[in-house]
């Protein structure tokens, strides 16, 4: 297992992978019991890992509890994340959303479970549309200067409201925003568009879920439409429903036999490959059930493909950017005097 910073503003060491627990308990109808949570997780700390990513609502307070038990140990060893705004039990209207008021009552809460006094990354888990921004890192600034949170992160969020977040911070002096969460992978790249390169510039970390598209990326659903998480009501499932989706598969199932490894390796290896051409750290968080699953997400850290495959990879998964972007595209040699092709540019993209 590799390390890095979580992006260009903060010291904060983490591994490679990030573990995700929303597998860890059953209180959902599915995942994995105790014993199995905790043969992930001592697996996944053996081979190195240190980043470990849960939420309040994670089979309702259980993969919190799970968690807190199997950390106690050892504390400090571990990047723990965790968010608010869905809450851990029934949805009431004073216990979920950005408030806060329940801000305060979800880190609370949260620390009472993970058995700890101070979480590492608190995220906000999605915007509700109604709480400003500013009350948010209002309350955030709050957890960070009384120590119970060290660092704030926005997961879901749209760019322009964490772009707006991260410079309103700046200018009121609060605590500034380390990183970001959303989905990425061959199947879901829609992050291309505004996510990636808003991260890029502004230097924030990127935690990036569902990095097998719900199952869709390890080629054993070809014939079904439910994933590996066909337990979650499709919930973050991608199905093979369109012929781009087909093409993802037939390059990625190529390129696995090609290897002599599973799809799901290749996925993974491609986007480690991506990670290594982006301006700021791209940790997969990954969430296995089994510690099969999970063996085959860390056999996944000694492959590596070449250029070429990475190419088809990259050519078969690629997203219409539309506009702006195709118009800028198109007017980019003009813009820089005829001369784009013999033009060096920054290190880190320009905000």
């Amino acid at each position: 297992m590799r390390y890095t910073t979580f992006g260009r503003n903060t010291g904060l060491r983490v591994s490679e992978y990030a573990l995700g627990t929303a597998n860890f308990g059953t209180l959902w109808g599915g995942g994995a019991k105790r014993d199995e949570a905790r043969r992930i997780f001592e697996r996944f700390s053996e081979a190195g890992g240190t980043l470990i990513d849960t939420a309040d609502n994670y089979q309702i307070g259980e993969s919190e509890r799970l968690l807190g038990e199997f950390i106690a140990a050892d504390r400090d060893q571990y990047v723990v994340t965790t968010k608010f705004s869905l809450g851990a039990g029934r949805p009431r209207v004073s216990g979920t959303g950005n408030s806060r008021k329940n801000i305060r009552g979800s880190v609370e809460a949260s620390l009472k479970r993970l058995r700890t006094d101070y979480i590492d990354v608190y995220w906000a888990h999605l915007p509700d549309g109604v709480t400003p921004v500013e009350e948010i890192l209002e309350a955030l600034d709050d957890l960070v200067h009384s120590g119970k949170i060290l660092y704030a992160g926005l997961s879901n969020f749209p760019a322009w409201r964490t772009s707006r977040a991260v410079t309103t911070a700046e200018l009121r002096g609060l605590t500034r925003l380390v990183g970001v969460q959303f989905e990425y992978s061959l199947a879901e790249r829609g992050a291309d568009r505004e996510l990636l390169p808003m991260a890029e510039g502004l230097g924030l970390g990127t935690a990036l879920w569902s990095p097998l598209g719900g199952g869709l990326l390890t080629g054993k659903y070809r014939q079904s439409r439910r994933g590996r998480l066909s337990d979650w009501d499709g919930l973050a499932i991608r199905v093979e429903d369109s012929e781009q989706r087909t093409e993802i598969l037939d390059t990625l199932l190529a390129v696995a036999e090609e290897t002599g490894v599973s799809a799901a390796r290749v996925a993974i290896a491609w986007l480690r490959a991506r990670a290594a051409r982006s301006a700021t750290a791209m940790v997969p968080v990954i969430g296995p059930r089994t510690v099969d699953q999970l063996d085959d997400y860390l056999a996944a850290l000694e492959l590596t493909l070449d250029d070429e495959q990475v190419a088809r990879l990259d050519k078969a998964s690629a997203i219409r950017l539309g506009q702006p972007y195709e118009l800028i595209a198109g007017h980019r040699d003009a813009a820089l005097g005829g001369v784009a092709d013999r033009f060096v540019h920054p290190a880190t993209p320009v905000a």
